[in-house]
């Protein structure tokens, strides 16, 4: 069998097992509960594991550079999904969307369903192409945002950007996504529930360890492709690590390896496969506090980051920004976790219709390659709009915060 919806046989397997897998009660489908009404804490994101491809290992098309940061002489090796930028050529990766339906045993079966996000995740500028070259609405303001960039996707802009390709041959576009039928978790008691926050926004949240576990055997029970990304889509049902108060990841993408189809052994032996995927939240408006949290801002985050760290082996010297303090002193090269809740928005959102929705999609702004490499002049960036050098973000001038207007600081 090859792939993921057409394992009729996987489906019928994994049924039997109500930990992890079976059909939501019919009667909570809809969302008829009273549920305990909590505020969640802020969003953050992680990572989920990691493995270094071999040359002949089976997996997503990528490329390796390096840089030498003049503040410590250290040279440092990376891996980014794609074509070498300097080749000018374009990449595409195919795509699966998992909807992941979550039933809540605390709350005698009441069910967030990841299928009822995935229209709008398809429709969203992850995968659709938009206009970049402006925004009306950003965490610095409206205005210019990346020329060139127009008829593109999220992270085909962000990359074209990252090393001033607008207006070339050179791209990396995810395909369109293949959905595959829906997997059903049921959640034991006291590895999650259901809550309502202050604004009665219905929101889930779920054991990290517990959930990760199952992420796993669900990528060796699928044979999934390691060729393909995929991506693992829940309806507002977020992580918590150890206990409710630590919460909420919202996203994370990770790599291992894989015996799925084509992976060959784990052992060393023959071709192996080396997987990638990712977990995200579609963030209902008024969630969380701020503008920007809300739709596919998790989404755009675990992308960007996929592409500039697919196997989640980048490392750069050790960095800290005020606007991330949940992420301390770190030396991983994750493009969006310095700048979690900075963004802007692209129209179109006609799905959203609460109180808190405003028609509009809220990517995350993202770091680029120059700030991590401490790179100053910045000459490997698309300009700022103010043309005084390369920009260390996506969003150049409109990014409002001193931290990113310049190269990384050190811890």
């Amino acid at each position: 069998m090859n792939r993921l919806a057409r394992l009729s046989a996987f489906t019928a397997a994994v049924a039997t097992s109500a930990a992890l897998v079976g059909a939501a009660p019919a009667a909570f489908a809809s969302g008829s509960a009273t549920l305990p009404v909590m505020d969640p804490a802020g969003a953050e994101f992680t990572e989920a594991g990691g493995a270094t491809p071999l040359a002949t290992d089976k997996t997503i098309p990528h490329w390796s550079g390096s840089f030498t940061d003049p503040t410590n002489g250290t040279t440092y090796g990376y891996n980014m999904v794609g074509a070498d930028p300097s080749t000018n050529s374009a990449s595409t990766v195919p795509t699966d969307i998992i909807p992941v339906n979550i039933v809540f045993s605390a709350n005698n079966g009441y069910a967030l369903n990841g299928t009822d996000v995935v229209e709008r995740t398809v429709a969203s500028p992850i995968f659709q192409t938009s206009d970049y070259t402006s925004t009306t609405k950003s965490t610095g303001g409206a205005g210019e945002l990346s020329p060139g960039n127009a008829g593109v996707q999220y992270e085909d802009a962000i990359m074209r950007s990252q090393f001033n390709k607008p207006g070339t041959g050179y791209h990396l576009n995810l395909g369109q996504p293949a959905v595959q039928a829906p997997v059903t978790m049921t959640i034991p008691n006291g590895k999650g529930s259901a809550y309502q926050n202050s604004h009665g926004v219905t929101y889930g949240l779920v054991d990290y360890a517990w959930f990760s576990s199952r992420i796993q055997q669900l990528m060796g029970q699928q044979h999934t492709d390691p060729t393909y990304l995929p991506i693992f889509l829940t309806n507002n049902v977020m992580l918590y690590e150890g206990s409710i108060s630590n919460c909420c990841v919202i996203g994370y993408h990770g790599a291992s390896k894989a015996t799925g189809n084509g992976g060959g052994s784990t052992n060393g032996n023959g071709k192996q496969g080396v997987q990638t995927f990712a977990f995200s939240a579609y963030s209902t408006p008024g969630t969380f506090r701020g503008d920007y949290i809300k739709d596919i801002h998790a989404l755009s985050h675990e992308i960007a980051e996929w592409g500039d760290d697919p196997f989640v082996n980048n490392t750069v010297n050790p960095w800290v920004t005020p606007t991330a303090p949940q992420y301390g002193c770190t030396s991983v090269m994750e493009t969006g976790d310095p700048v979690v809740g900075i963004g802007f928005t692209l129209p179109g959102n006609t799905y959203d219709t609460n109180a808190s929705a405003d028609g509009s999609w809220h990517p995350e702004d993202e770091v680029l390659l120059p700030w991590f490499a401490r790179q100053s002049p910045n000459t490997t960036s698309q300009p700022t709009q103010s043309g005084t050098g390369g920009r260390y973000t996506f969003m150049g001038d409109l990014n409002p915060y001193p931290g990113f207007q310049k190269p990384a600081t050190g811890c």
